[in-house]
């Protein structure tokens, strides 16, 4: 298959471009074969490598019919999905997971990391499902999994221990709930005691509201340094940092940038959870992704919640995530930021390929009708070809 005046934007090339704007791209079976300049004077799209999924919630979405929505008020979500959650079944569980991957799949998506909710010693219900799932989907789409604990829950020793044995059994990341907790620091230490005992890598949610006061992002980076911690450490929401004094959050990210850790941001869920709802809201919730990148923290965009309490709207298109983020954060030019749903979240997730475009890596690609950057948030950056193992994706396929 031959690829003609595609444009390959800056972030997603991993060859030497010199001043080439086009680029022919030859596929031979289901890697790239190669890569040249093109003759053609007029872009005829745009080539993105396959789309990563880096925050997703797959065990809960598309259940707010049933609950509600909470109308910007995160512990009411909370609160409203705990009491859902009595009531999941495998079977009722399988039909969400599966429409989520099906519409992730279709998008685009190579890989997709999911939090489960993990409010028990026991495991969840859905851990069994998404283990099958994974099987099921290999080849298709990469599944990971992050156990979503609240931090207290961690306090107890035993708990925690049954909890990371389990997550290292069925070859997942040890995850928690940060915000405001008493005792974070000892909470914390208990969790990455855990993590290097067991070899685990550690994905975070972490102050996931508007309180300045809350620095749990600040304390892990100084624990991922204190302990000299090399498994991997990613860190979604962190919206109390776009509240903080510059000098404050400034420190706060110098931290993270020597820590190595990896910030995700969740523009959908974020901006309708965050911010008062009696009035415009004039704070947005979307951590300081320009400030990160500054200090070389390349953040992700990702999904996070579809269709629940949490946010009721959304699919698991990454580009309308895309879209969101770079109006939201004035992330521009568009073109530049592209990594935010490609290599940056590839490297959090620890994927064989970072999703760099050169000569040799796998043929999972998008060839986007936008011709040029500001075409990238509208209907030409959202109509799209799939290419899958160097094969055209159709839309009836699974």
């Amino acid at each position: 298959m031959k690829l003609e005046a595609l444009r390959i934007p800056a972030p997603l090339r991993g060859f030497a471009a010199g001043d080439a704007q086009l680029f022919d791209i030859v596929l031979a079976g289901d890697k790239v074969a190669s890569i040249a300049p093109s003759a053609q004077q007029h872009a005829r799209g745009t080539l993105l490598s396959a789309l990563v999924e880096a925050h997703a919630h797959i065990d809960k979405n598309y259940t707010v019919q049933d609950v509600g929505a909470a109308q910007g008020n995160l512990f009411v979500a909370i609160e409203r999905m705990n009491r859902h959650r009595e009531s999941w079944t495998g079977e009722s569980l399988r039909l969400r997971m599966e429409r989520a991957l099906r519409d992730a799949w279709l998008s685009g998506t190579r890989a997709l990391r999911t939090h489960l909710d993990w409010v028990q010693p026991e495991p969840p219900a859905a851990l069994a499902v998404f283990e099958a799932l994974r099987e099921e989907w290999r080849g298709r789409i990469e599944l990971q999994f992050v156990s979503l604990t609240p931090l207290d829950l961690f306090a107890g020793i035993d708990a925690g221990e049954r909890i990371a044995r389990e997550v290292k059994r069925a070859g997942g990341v040890l995850g928690a709930f940060v915000y405001r907790n008493e005792g974070i620091v000892h909470k914390l230490g208990r969790v990455f005691d855990l993590a290097q005992q067991h070899g685990l890598a550690l994905d975070f949610h972490v102050d996931e509201g508007l309180d300045i006061e809350a620095t749990g992002l600040r304390s892990i980076a100084q624990l991922v340094r204190a302990r000299d911690f090399g498994q991997g450490v990613v860190c979604g929401h962190a919206c109390s940092l776009s509240v903080q004094e510059d000098a404050v959050a400034a420190e706060t990210l110098a931290l993270c940038a020597g820590a190595g850790i990896h910030l995700v941001a969740l523009p959908t869920t974020n901006l309708y959870l965050q911010g008062a709802w009696d009035r415009t809201p004039v704070q947005r919730g979307i951590t300081r992704i320009r400030e990160a990148a500054a200090r070389g923290l390349r953040a992700s965009l990702a999904t996070d919640n579809v269709q629940d309490a949490f946010y009721p709207y959304g699919s698991y298109d990454l580009l309308e995530t895309f879209g969101l983020g770079v109006q939201a954060a004035h992330l521009a030019p568009a073109d530049d930021w592209l990594d935010t749903v490609t290599v940056s979240p590839a490297k959090a997730l620890g994927l064989a390929w970072d999703g760099r475009i050169a000569p040799g890596c796998p043929a999972d690609l998008l060839v986007l009708s936008a011709t040029g950057e500001h075409e990238l948030i509208g209907p030409r950056g959202r109509q799209r070809t799939v290419i899958r193992a160097g094969q055209r994706l159709e839309s009836n396929e699974q």
